[in-house]
C-alpha cells in the first residue's frame, strides 16, 4: 500500500445498507440506544485523569473502528488549542483518521496526542509510509480546553502517558459500551460559566436508519444557564417544554453562586476567562469529506443553542466530525444529508445539557466549582458519572 492510500479501503458503497431503504433500518429486536457516542457502531471512548494532589484535568480519546473514519473539523473559537486540524482539510491527503483526542491542559495538554500516536503505531494503524506493518504515521487530531490550575497545581496537566491511558481504556472497552459522563477525562476540570462542566454524550437514530451522536467536553466562557429561570439553555426547544425550577430554588441558587463568586474575588482568585468547548460528532453514514466538514459546522449551531455567548476570543470552540461509512446515503438525495446535519446540532445541544447535569461540585485548593444538580436538584436528564 502506498502513501496515496492511507488506510485499507472501506466497503464499496454498493454493498452498504441504504439509508433510504428498509434494509438500512435496524430491526426492532436490535440493541436499544445507550444515548451515547458509542451508539455509532465501531466507535469507542476512553477517559484518563491526571494523577496526584492538585490535579484536576484529564484526556478523552475517541477511537475509530478499524480502517479509520472520514474526518473533518470546524474551529469557531478565537483562542483554539489544536493539533493536526490542517490535515483534515478536504483538499489535503489524509482521508481517514483512527482517533481524535479531547484534552485538558490547554496547549500543554496537546502532548496527550503523542501517547495516542505511539499506541496506534504499535497497532500498525495510520498512514502507511513503508513496507513494514508498523511503518505508519498515525494522524491524531486533537483539541485542548483551558483548565490550568483548577486543581491547585498549575503544572498538573495531561501528557503522553495520559493519552496512552485513555486510548488503552477505549480499546479495552466492549463494542457499544456506555460512556462515562460528568467530571471524567477531558471534563475533569471543566467549568461552564460559573458552574462545573464536564463530559456529556447523546445520540439519535433517524427514521432512515442512520445514527448520529455527539460527545462534548463543556468548558465554556459563556453561560449554560438562563439567569431568568434557572433552565439550561440547551433544554429550550428540545422536545418537551423544560421543567422550570421553582422561584425559591432559583433565587437560592443565584444567591449561592453570587457568594461563591464574591469569596473567590476576595481571595484574589476566580475562574480565568479562558475556556473552550470541544466536541466530536459521529455518524455511521457514508459521508464524503466535504459533507463531514458541513456536519462539523452545523453541529456548532447546537453549541450556540446551549451556551450563550459562544465562540468568543477567549474560547477555542472546536467540533470534529467522524463518519464511519456503514450506512449508504443516496448521493442524489440531499434531504438525507440535511437530516444528518440537523441531527448533529440537536445531539450536541443535548450532550451539553447532559454534561452539565452529570457534573458534580468540586471543592479544592483551585477553587469551588458548583454543580447544577447541587443547586437545582436532579432533572429529567439528571444523573452522575457512569
Amino acid at each position: 500500500m502506498t502513501a496515496e492510500d492511507p488506510h485499507p479501503p472501506l466497503p464499496d458503497a454498493a454493498s452498504l445498507p441504504d439509508a433510504a431503504s428498509p434494509e438500512g433500518v435496524p430491526s426492532p429486536e436490535g440493541a436499544p440506544l445507550l444515548d451515547g457516542l458509542t451508539d455509532v457502531a465501531g466507535i469507542r471512548v476512553g477517559h484518563a485523569r491526571v494523577a496526584g494532589a492538585g490535579a484536576l484535568s484529564g484526556t478523552t480519546v475517541v477511537l475509530a473502528p478499524g480502517g479509520g473514519a472520514v474526518a473533518a473539523v470546524d474551529v469557531r473559537g478565537g483562542g483554539p488549542g489544536t493539533r493536526e486540524t490542517d490535515a483534515l482539510d478536504p483538499r489535503n491527503l489524509v482521508q481517514r483518521v483512527d482517533a481524535v483526542v479531547l484534552t485538558g491542559g490547554s496547549a500543554y495538554g496537546l502532548d496527550a496526542a503523542s501517547g495516542v500516536m505511539a499506541w496506534l503505531e504499535e497497532q500498525g494503524r495510520g498512514v502507511r509510509v513503508g513496507a513494514g506493518p508498523t511503518q505508519v504515521v498515525p494522524v491524531v487530531p486533537a483539541a485542548a480546553l483551558f483548565d490550568l490550575g483548577r486543581g491547585g497545581d498549575w503544572r498538573a496537566r495531561p501528557d503522553a502517558s495520559t493519552g496512552r491511558a485513555a486510548v488503552e481504556a477505549a480499546a479495552a472497552s466492549g463494542p457499544g459500551a456506555p460512556v462515562a459522563e460528568g467530571s471524567v477525562g477531558a471534563g475533569t476540570g471543566a467549568v461552564a460559566g460559573q458552574l462545573k462542566g464536564g463530559i456529556g454524550t447523546a445520540s439519535v437514530r433517524l427514521a432512515s436508519g442512520v445514527t448520529v451522536a455527539a460527545l462534548v467536553a463543556v468548558n465554556a466562557a459563556g453561560s449554560v444557564l438562563d439567569p431568568r429561570t434557572g433552565v439550561l439553555f440547551g433544554e429550550y426547544g428540545a422536545g418537551e417544554p423544560p421543567a422550570h425550577p421553582s422561584a425559591g430554588t432559583h433565587a437560592a441558587a443565584v444567591g449561592r453562586l453570587a457568594r461563591e463568586r464574591e469569596a473567590a474575588e476576595a481571595a484574589g482568585g476566580g475562574v480565568p476567562p479562558f475556556n473552550t468547548t470541544i466536541a466530536v460528532v459521529a455518524t455511521d453514514a457514508d459521508l464524503v469529506r466535504a459533507q463531514a466538514q458541513k456536519l462539523a459546522g452545523t453541529a456548532h449551531d447546537g453549541m450556540a443553542r446551549a451556551v450563550r455567548p459562544v465562540h468568543l476570543l477567549t474560547d477555542g470552540d472546536t467540533v470534529f466530525a467522524l463518519a464511519t461509512g456503514r450506512v449508504r446515503v443516496p448521493p442524489e438525495n440531499p434531504v438525507a444529508v440535511n437530516e444528518i446535519l440537523a441531527a448533529g446540532a440537536d445531539v450536541l445541544a443535548r450532550a451539553i445539557v447532559k454534561a452539565v447535569r452529570a457534573a458534580r461540585t468540586v471543592q479544592g485548593p483551585g477553587g469551588t466549582f458548583l454543580a447544577y444538580t447541587d443547586l437545582y436538584g436532579e432533572g429529567p436528564e439528571g444523573g452522575g458519572e457512569a
